[in-house]
């Protein structure tokens, strides 16, 4: 057998290549499906993607899916159909070259049977519903099989598997269906929306040595009906017959041409005229498929009995398998492949757009992202500048207030110390020289001392320290207002309430007076020791009585022994000018107290100068003021004696803890602005950590929109790059083949 380019490879070709198609496509959205879902699941991306486009391209991958194993499937389909022993089977062998299917007398065909390529090395045919594989290898065997299976009926179909090595026809995706004559069924209508629908070209096999009959047209009347224009060949078989009539043959010939062109051109009305004539045929199967093995065994195609015209008779059969493979590979190339070459357009186009869409969308984030993004770096940069500004402001305005609470606070406590006498007198309580009683007394003093203190102060700085820190407070608070958000700034007075503030005045009068001792004891105000203390002070009184006491403890001195002046006195050079006067009396208070002639001399002196009766005045007023006093030196007195002590005291002892008492509430005041202070900075750090992280989301999301339309961009190439692909399929084998066609 000669191998020659069949047409039928224009289908091989086109199936390839749109299976390819196919794959990349469904590869391609495939992973754009991925991708839209992908996006749509992001919850910080929303909008970009939408659930239409996902549910949109799980539809097209699940189309593409069914029409990549459809197109897997797909093969070129030829049926033959006429009626009984009119040659169908041997038509089909003659094609094929070999005696696949069962013909002659005793062998009709009584189901369809659809023989198509196998790559095995064997064949085998398989029953309507069952997936047996039964073994045939020879043509009997393949006829033993269909009589002895008694479940096939005329409208069975039997697959017939047949090694594609051993037939060429076979090799090009092409299945050839064998039919029961036409006159034996009433199963028609069946036929055809069963084995009919997908086929790609029909043949007539007609007996030439009869005319059309009535049920073959009928046939492809209902054939007609139920597709648009098929492709039909009418093949007047048995023309071999014509041999011994040469003389009628033409006669012949040109009446079954006549009728045929009827059928076609006017009662189907599937081709015109022109093309009409090219659809029928005058042939001798019988005769074709006999040439044709003994030149597959190497023998002469013209040897054995074969009548006269046997040349015109194989060249026309030749030229009704050409004009068949041309016909039979661009109807299937157009009717297997178009309308899913245009699917494939529709499906390209919609996901482009989605890609489009998707990619707009993103754009549009991404700018509002970019924006916004610079609006929050801006405020944050403001933010911080404004609280490095304010922070130095802030800290200006609480020094000056903690100085002015200082201030006043020190003023109100000095002006409290010099009215002392007055808080004291205002005291009164059970007292008793005891010292248990004293000590309650003190106790009491210490306490009322320290609560109306406490209370003046209150009265004097409390509302002034109030109303200038409530003010400094609001000031600082309207300050950092702009910079935080409207919500926050809305909580403002809930998160830091400014509430009244009481200063702590601890002045601790029962451990500052804690050494304070008393003295009550009767002193007569014209006694040495009362003298001594009103000239010189207490302090140096002090140390004069102290050395008057010398003399008492010591043995008297003999007068000789006396010193007439203190030894190694002290000179105004040495000594400021009040020692020099305590010296002095001592000295002179020395010399009196040791001597007792010194006593009588003096005494002896003043006798003679005044007289008796001033001395005895002087010393009876002398008596009485110092009886009147002593009478007179009664607990009141006492404790008048004990307050004055006490206020005395306890001046200069708060006098020494003004300064540290006016720090003290300076830094509660400073404590608290600075609170208030602290509080808003925290708020505002919120504000600064809140928009770092909104900066860094959008940072992400800016690089997440990024890589969105990158990838649709390259999905969007992908699209057209395969539309391209469809473009040059179109133009290679579908436009192609229309021109041929036309």
């Amino acid at each position: 057998m000669a191998e020659t380019a069949s047409p039928l490879k224009h289908f091989v070709l086109a199936k390839k290549a749109i299976t390819v198609i196919f794959d990349q496509l469904l590869e391609f959205v495939t992973e754009g499906s991925y991708f839209i879902e992908a996006t749509y699941r992001n919850s910080e991306l929303d909008r970009v993607a939408t659930e239409d486009d996902l549910a949109e391209m799980q539809r097209y991958k699940n189309k593409l899916s069914v029409i990549g194993e459809v197109l897997s499937r797909r093969h070129m389909k030829v049926a033959f159909f006429g009626r009984t022993s009119s040659g169908k089977s041997s038509v089909i062998n003659a094609m094929l070259w070999d005696k696949v299917l069962p013909s002659g007398i005793g062998h009709t065909t009584n189901c369809l049977l659809s023989v198509e390529g196998t790559d095995g090395d064997k064949a085998y045919l398989m029953t309507e519903g069952s997936d047996e594989k039964k073994s045939v290898k020879t043509v009997n065997q393949l006829a033993h099989a269909l009589h002895m299976d008694k479940d096939l009926k005329a409208g069975s179909l039997v697959h017939v598997f047949w090694p594609k090595a051993k037939c060429a026809l076979l090799r090009d995706d092409l299945v050839l269906v064998d039919s029961p004559g036409t006159d034996v069924t009433t199963e028609l209508d069946s036929w055809i929306d069963k084995f009919c629908l997908d086929a790609d070209v029909f043949v007539l096999v007609a007996n030439s040595e009869s005319t059309l009959m009535n049920t073959e047209k009928q046939f492809f009347h209902k054939v007609n009906e139920r597709l648009s224009k098929p492709n039909i060949f009418i093949l007047n078989n048995r023309w071999d017959a014509s041999a011994s009539e040469p003389e009628y043959m033409e006669d012949v010939r040109r009446q079954h041409t006549e009728r045929c062109l009827h059928f076609l051109v006017e009662e189907l009305k599937v081709v015109g005229p022109l093309e009409a004539r090219n659809r029928i045929f005058f042939v001798s199967a019988k005769e074709v498929l006999s040439a044709r093995m003994h030149k597959a065994q190497g023998m002469p195609e013209g040897g054995g009995a074969l009548a006269e015209g046997f040349r015109a008779r194989l060249q026309e059969f030749q030229n009704f398998e050409q004009i068949f493979e041309e016909c039979i590979s661009q109807s299937a190339v157009k009717t297997k492949f178009e309308q899913h070459t245009i699917r494939a357009k529709q499906i390209l186009d919609t996901v482009q757009d989605i890609m489009d869409s998707i990619n707009v969308a993103a754009a549009e984030k991404r700018v509002y992202s970019m924006e916004e993004r610079e609006d929050h770096i801006d405020r944050l940069d403001f933010i911080r500048n404004q609280m490095n500004l304010l922070t130095l402001d802030v800290k200006k305005k609480i020094r000056e207030v903690t100085e002015e609470v200082a201030n006043k606070v020190s003023c109100a406590m000095t002006d409290e110390i010099c009215r002392l006498s007055v808080l004291v007198d205002e005291f009164c309580s059970e007292f008793h020289p005891t010292p248990s009683v004293l000590k309650v007394y003190k106790n009491e003093l210490n306490k009322h001392i320290e609560d109306g203190m406490g209370r003046n102060l209150a009265d004097r700085c409390t509302n002034e320290v109030n109303t200038s820190m409530i003010q400094s407070q609001q000031e600082i608070i309207e300050n950092l207002k702009p910079l935080l958000p409207a919500g926050v700034q809305n909580k403002l007075h809930t998160l830091i309430p400014c509430k009244k503030f009481d200063l702590s005045y601890d002045l601790n009068c029962h451990k500052l007076c804690s050494d304070f001792q008393e003295d009550i004891v009767f002193r007569f105000s014209l006694g040495w020791s009362s003298l001594v203390h009103r000239f010189l002070g207490p302090t140096n009184a002090q140390r004069v009585l102290l050395g008057l006491s010398e003399p008492i403890f010591q043995l008297p001195r003999s007068l000789a022994s006396t010193p007439t002046a203190p030894n190694n006195p002290a000179t105004p050079d040495n000594a400021s000018q009040e020692e020099f006067m305590v010296t002095l009396i001592t000295g002179l208070a020395s010399l009196t107290s040791r001597t007792s002639m010194g006593i009588i001399v003096v005494g002896g002196v003043v006798w003679k100068t005044v007289g008796w009766k001033l001395i005895s005045v002087s010393l009876s007023m002398y008596g009485a003021l110092y009886l009147y006093e002593r009478l007179t030196w009664t607990n009141r007195a006492k404790e008048r004696a004990f307050k004055q002590q006490f206020v005395n005291y306890a001046t200069e002892k708060l006098q020494m803890i003004v300064s540290f008492t006016s720090a003290n509430c300076s830094h509660q005041v400073q404590q608290e602005m600075a609170t208030t202070f602290a509080r808003l900075c925290q708020q505002v750090d919120i504000t600064q950590r809140h928009l770092e992280e909104e900066i860094a989301r959008f940072s992400k999301e800016i690089e997440q929109l990024e890589e969105i339309q990158n990838n649709s961009k390259l999905l969007r190439n992908k699209a057209v790059r395969l539309k391209n692909e469809l473009e040059n399929f179109t133009k290679q084998f579908l436009h192609s083949s229309s021109e041929e066609a036309s």
